[in-house]
């Protein structure tokens, strides 16, 4: 016999034969497979059988069992495990009868729960007289034996079950199983247990890769019973692990219930749903193996862990561009203050000392900042901007000069380097200057006196070339007086001051400003919206300057006709200030109305803060003294 043997990194399986009759042919064959298998038998039938072998299950002594006819067939019902029942062949039975007709010619053959057919030719061969029996319980086939025994029958054929029955009536018994069907029994066992340490190794490897994913997953089979989960699946349905295993879903969760896919097959992807107080994506998808529908999976995630994945991808897949996209040449406007400022930014490029960029709200000043970049010869390096009042205070040390690994709860592996340190070689524009917290100025002060920077929780600094540009719409001097600025910060900043004059400044600009921004929103309706609305244009104030002139013209862009401007009452709604602008001068005196519309905003600002002109001139960015002027005024 050749012996049959595994990979010495297999685990052998263990193999246990349940009852008497087939202790008699197990112990011949254990040595055959002495390198495939650990086969040992167990002395016991039915309830003491199967109690020994729940043993076994749970100490994980055990993978197959073998067992025969009422034994075999009680103990698959009763067992999770695989129980592989002996098969009994023709050859058996001829081999069985032989043996028995050595005792009498009549012959009583037992069979559990089938009449067998191939007897008859069995019985016509061996010339002697077999009546078959065939039962479904042990109280069924000791009835049958008694009533055999007292009708004068001297031998019984079949399983170890029935022959101890027989023995105890006063007849002989014949096993009916050979060492063949025994061995085939075997092989069977030690396919099986491959197969079931190969399905083993499978589910452990899916298992482990299931246990890492933060998405909620479960298996079902065809009847909505689950048979794999992960952790996150079962904390979602309030139940362990090893409870949840075997139960329906549907009965966990019915509102996570797969009934519908495995009732048509079809997958249902991205549905939201409510599972208590959480908001979750879920998917149902059908399993098929061989085109044959075998169960269903459910994955569920969090709608806000989705979201927050949604936000972190957007910003890790937007690269961070630090580059400056405007030039000088690319500002419009050729009036006097427009091309003088443009002339000192021209100059100022050339050097790297730090400038200063005033003006009101919406005059260019970042665009005047990009301009003077690439004009310098720092051109080629990081252009790095912040606005200094878009970012709260809390985050803003760790934003501008970076930190180090551990320096706070929720820091980043590694650390992260400033937009400081990032602007290293090039320039860094900080808008709303007037704004930095005086915690944060002494730190900005540094970098400009030492070139250097101190990240959060670090010891030592690290040197940076970087030129600094800000930019403010207040007046820094009367922050300094009000104490919300520092001095020596002041004066480190104000080495090259460009001032920007607002666009009721450079009026002879609008058009030119207005026709670019046309040529963007209504290319089709240029020269004819330009001819219609330049006056009105002309006789309002802008106090939103050129920022408030594009919104306008994109506004207007949406509101006129292609053919003919809209209704008036409509643009009356849409850009009301245009109309109490022209209607308050009539269309003749720009001046007149520009000083209108100043003085009726500034009042208005001063009516929302109570009168208080200190409040009034912060809010309007103006010192307390030109507020005053323009009152008198």
């Amino acid at each position: 016999m050749v012996k049959r043997t595994v990979p010495d990194s297999a685990r052998k399986p263990k193999i246990w034969g349940i009852g008497f009759g087939i202790a008699e042919f197990l112990p011949d064959l254990i040595p055959d497979y002495a390198d495939s298998a650990e086969i040992r038998v167990i002395h016991k039938t039915f309830e003491e059988g199967e109690l020994a072998a729940r043993e076994l299950l749970a100490a994980g002594e055990a993978d197959v069992f073998i067992a025969a006819g009422a034994n075999g067939a009680y103990l698959r019902r009763q067992l999770s495990a695989p129980v592989v029942q002996i098969k009994v062949s023709g050859f058996d039975i001829l081999h069985a009868l032989q043996k028995a007709r050595e005792v009498s010619d009549r012959i009583a053959l037992f069979s559990y729960q089938t009449i067998r057919a191939e007897l008859e030719e069995v019985k016509e061969l061996l010339k002697v007289e077999v009546e078959q029996c065939f039962y479904t319980t042990l109280e069924d086939a000791r009835r049958r034996v008694r009533e055999l025994a007292e009708a004068g029958c001297r031998v019984v054929v079949g399983s170890s079950m029935v022959n101890r029955l027989a023995v105890e009536a006063g007849m002989a018994g014949v096993f009916l199983y050979s060492a063949a069907s025994v061995r085939r029994a075997v092989e069977d066992a030690i396919d099986i247990a491959r197969v079931a340490q190969a399905e083993e190794a499978r589910r452990e490897w899916l298992g482990s890769i299931l246990r890492h994913l933060d998405e909620a997953v479960a298996a079902v089979d065809r009847a909505g019973r689950i048979q794999s989960l992960n952790p996150p699946m079962a904390a979602l349905l309030g139940v362990a692990e090893e409870r949840a295993l075997g139960r329906a879903l549907a009965e966990l969760a019915p509102e996570l219930s797969l009934d519908g896919v495995l009732a048509g097959g079809e997958a249902d992807v991205e549905r939201i749903q409510r599972l208590g107080k959480r908001t979750l994506v879920v998917n149902r998808l059908p399993l098929r193996e061989g085109g044959t529908l075998t169960g269903a999976v459910l994955t569920c995630q969090d709608a806000n862990a989705i979201q927050r994945a949604d936000r972190t991808l957007r910003t890790v897949s937007r690269p961070r561009h630090f580059n400056a996209r405007y030039r000088l040449e690319d500002i419009v406007g050729d009036s006097p203050p427009v091309h003088a400022a443009r002339e000192a930014a021209v100059r100022y490029a050339r050097v790297d000392a730090t400038v200063l960029i005033g003006g009101e709200s919406g005059t260019g000043k970042e665009l005047f900042a990009q301009g003077i970049h690439n004009a310098s010869p720092r051109r080629a390096a990081p252009f790095v901007a912040i606005n200094c009042a878009a970012v709260a205070e809390t985050l803003l040390e760790s934003e501008l000069f970076g930190y180090e690994e551990g320096a706070f709860t929720g820091s980043r592996k590694g650390g992260k380097a400033g937009l400081v340190e990032c602007a290293h070689t090039g320039t860094l524009f900080l808008d709303e200057i007037g704004e930095l917290p005086l915690s944060l100025q002494a730190k900005l002060l540094r970098v400009l006196q030492e070139k250097e920077v101190l990240r959060l929780g670090a010891t030592d600094p690290t040197p940076v070339d970087v030129r600094i540009v800000v930019a403010t719409n207040r007046d820094l001097r009367a922050l300094v007086a009000a104490g919300d600025f520092r001095e020596d910060l002041f004066y480190r900043l104000n080495i090259l001051n460009l001032h920007l004059p607002p666009l009721r400044e450079r009026r002879e600009d609008i058009p030119a400003l207005a026709g670019r921004f046309l040529a963007t929103f209504a290319p089709s309706r240029r020269e004819r919206m330009l001819a219609q609305w330049l006056p009105r244009f002309g006789a309002y104030a802008w106090p939103g300057n050129i920022r408030e002139l594009e919104n306008v013209v994109e506004r207007l862009a949406v509101f006129c006709h292609e053919e003919d401007s809209a209704d008036e009452t409509l643009l009356r709604s849409a850009v009301p200030e245009l109309f109490e602008g022209f209607a308050a001068t009539g269309g003749r005196d720009l001046k007149a109305a520009s000083r209108s519309r100043e003085q009726a905003h500034i009042r208005q600002v001063l009516a929302e803060c109570g009168g208080d002109q200190g409040l009034a001139a912060k809010r309007l960015g103006i010192s307390r003294t030109t507020l005053w002027r323009r009152l008198k005024a």
